[in-house]
């Protein structure tokens, strides 16, 4: 597939209206939905920003690449904009944006589709094809330069497969990029790369992590040859390959931006030596993150691979719920089905969570031993408890639960990264042991004595006065709790802040779905994350006046995005005017977390907004603490916030 495919003259901006970043974006995507790229102009948006919010997609030099990948687009697509006077963009460099390439991939697009985005990704390398598209005065034009510079690429690349690749006394470089989605800086960090090492007469290999999987695989020769590693990647890759080599590890952007100290760091001996035994080169303890960075990374880490179960096997379950009450009672064959599929995915919660906490800090041979702890921790209330597993999965009358999960994560993980240190000076005969024998019996023989004797004994009394504490609460503590929860949904909306208020309350109701004080906590989240949403929405059409024209139509799409419980749809608000929109939010979240805590509403579901109303003890109750909430939160923003002077 050619770059004229996804780069067509209609998704083209010669020249941008907009003068900051959120109008930009929003300017980009209304052109995206008027052409039939997109679907769901709210969701691509709320996609847009998700990105720019782990990191700007501003890579300097004048370029910005927000892209985006999910269901709201109809077919991949490439819509180049200029600005002609620059617009701020929050760039690594600091400098403004004159070229934006919005790159939309849909969520089953195929590889040929995929090709062509890495691609064309790629050739913004090229500082002439830049310096061009500059200067570049009609769509046709910029089709022009982007198909001449493919063919140039094309042939160089076929020319150099053509060469004979005998010759091994050029030195080799080996290295593999990776970005969060895998579009766009992945492909230009390794072009990158690999023409920095071609200026030094030196041959760069990198494999590439992005969408449509692992290309150009590093075999195990070429890392034997290698003289160091290049490792430019914002998520994991597979490091135990690389044991004992010189290597470099950074962020995916020092590979676009920095390619050449990179390469300079390993030719001139500068790298330190990887072990895969746990130790940190001092090339990745410049950058290491804080203890609490890195504990929330692992937790994290459990956490995105636990939520699809918690959300999918809670939604089941809530629909098994709406059927018993209102169609067919607790002997509905429909009931039946659902709630036990439900109840199914609820069972591998918090071994996945344990096991992926694990996998985080001690990579692959730390999974099984998460798993296992993770699956006693559920089951099995510790070495006073009677009878084994077998037993216990129907005997056990207070498991250590989600809090045990946690804890069994974190030790398995530590765990193997301490087997790895006392192995490291094991004879090199014996390496093939350490992943086959070495890591998986001890892994699993401690971490099941551990959880036996000391973890399972102690989090299940724990967890056992939790639980009675919880079920015992008095109004003024409850509305205390909701409260605090429902304000946190808002702090960051989606951050930190906000899934730790939402995994609290979604581990309580896994804990004990029949809780109704776990129901409640999860009815006030789920007002916490509707408020934002909802308050934009009532901003923007209560007080037009203080909106720009894009920013109201936006407010519009957030009246669905806020009844499904779709925080992000105030995201991009809050990155244009963060010391109004959040404020505002936080008190209307946390007047509505009061309410569902004094009222005592509770929805036995972790996901829905009010979808899921049906669930609720109170139905009318839960819709007035929603709307309350917002209200006060769009009024407060709408009084707060200053009028615009002009409109778009």
């Amino acid at each position: 597939m050619k770059i004229r495919d996804i780069l067509a003259p209609e998704s083209v901006i010669m020249s941008l209206k907009a003068t900051n970043k959120e109008d930009a974006i929003q300017e980009m995507a209304d052109l995206e939905v008027e052409t039939g790229i997109v679907n769901n102009e709210a969701d691509f948006i709320a996609s847009i920003w998700a990105r720019e919010n782990e990191s700007t997609t501003g890579i300097g030099d004048g370029i910005a690449m927000p892209h985006a990948r999910n269901e709201s687009i109809n077919k991949a697509r490439v819509l180049f904009a200029k600005s002609e006077q620059g617009i701020d963009y929050n760039s690594l460099d600091g400098q403004p944006v004159y070229l934006f390439f919005m790159i939309a991939a849909p969520a089953g697009a195929d590889n040929t589709h995929l090709e062509a985005l890495a691609k064309l990704s790629s050739l913004l390398i090229n500082p002439d094809l830049v310096s061009a598209l500059k200067k570049a005065k009609t769509p046709e034009e910029v089709i022009a330069l982007f198909e001449e510079a493919e063919e140039k690429t094309d042939a160089a690349k076929k020319a150099e497969n053509e060469k004979t690749t005998s010759d091994t006394d050029q030195p080799l470089i080996v290295g593999v990029t990776a970005c969060i989605n895998g579009i766009a800086h992945t492909y230009m960090a390794q072009e990158a790369l690999i023409k920095a090492g071609k200026k030094r007469g030196v041959e760069v290999r990198i494999e590439t992590n992005g969408s449509e999987g692992v290309k150009d695989k590093l075999t195990a020769a070429e890392i034997s040859r290698a003289k160091g590693v290049v490792i430019a990647s914002d998520k994991k890759v597979d490091m135990p390959r690389f044991d004992g080599k010189p290597l470099v590890n950074r962020p995916v952007v020092d590979g676009i931006n920095k390619p050449d100290e990179m390469i300079d760091n390993i030719l001139n001996d500068k790298a330190s030596v990887y072990h895969s035994d746990g130790q940190v080169s001092a090339e990745e303890d410049n950058t290491k993150q804080s203890f609490w960075g890195s504990v929330y990374k692992n937790l994290m880490n459990g956490v995105s691979h636990m939520l699809p179960f918690v959300i999918g096997g809670g939604i089941l379950m809530a629909i098994s719920f709406i059927i018993e009450n209102y169609a067919g009672g607790p002997k509905s064959p429909a009931f039946i089905f659902l709630n036990n599929a439900g109840n199914m995915a609820f069972a591998f919660m918090v071994p996945i969570l344990s096991g992926y906490i694990a996998e985080s800090i001690g990579d692959l041979p730390a999974l099984m031993p998460g798993f296992v702890g993770g699956f006693m921790a559920t089951v099995y209330s510790g070495a006073y408890g009677g009878a084994y597993v077998a037993n216990v999965v129907t005997n056990a009358k207070s498991p250590a639960g989600f809090l045990g999960g946690l804890a069994s994560g974190f030790i398995a993980g530590y765990l193997v990264v301490g087997l790895k240190k006392l192995c490291a000076k094991l004879p090199k005969s014996l390496e093939g042991m350490k992943p086959m024998l070495i890591y998986p019996i001890l892994g699993l023989l401690l971490i099941a004595l551990i959880m036996y004797y000391i973890v399972n004994p102690i989090f299940s009394s724990i967890n056992f006065a939790i639980t009675n504490f919880l079920n015992q609460m008095g109004t003024g503590n409850l509305v205390v709790l909701t409260t605090i929860l429902a304000a946190m949904m808002s702090i960051d909306m989606g951050g930190p802040f906000n899934k730790a208020a939402y995994v609290f309350a979604s581990g309580a109701f896994a804990n004990d779905p029949h809780s109704t004080v776990a129901a409640v906590m999860m009815a006030a989240v789920m007002v916490g994350g509707m408020v934002p949403a909802f308050a934009t929405a009532i901003g923007t059409t209560f007080f037009k006046n203080k909106f720009t024209e894009d920013e109201r139509r936006a407010g519009i799409t957030n009246w669905i995005l806020g009844f499904s419980f779709i925080t992000e749809g105030a995201i991009p608000f809050a990155a244009a005017d963060a010391k109004h929109v959040i404020p505002s939010c936080i008190v209307g979240s946390a007047v509505g977390g009061a309410l569902v805590g004094f009222w005592r509403i509770g929805v036995p579901a972790p996901h829905g907004g009010l979808w899921v109303s049906p669930l609720a003890n109170h139905i009318l109750l839960y819709f007035v603490a929603t709307i309350v909430g917002s209200i006060v939160a769009g009024v407060i923003l709408g009084l707060w916030k200053k009028n615009i002077k002009h409109h778009n």
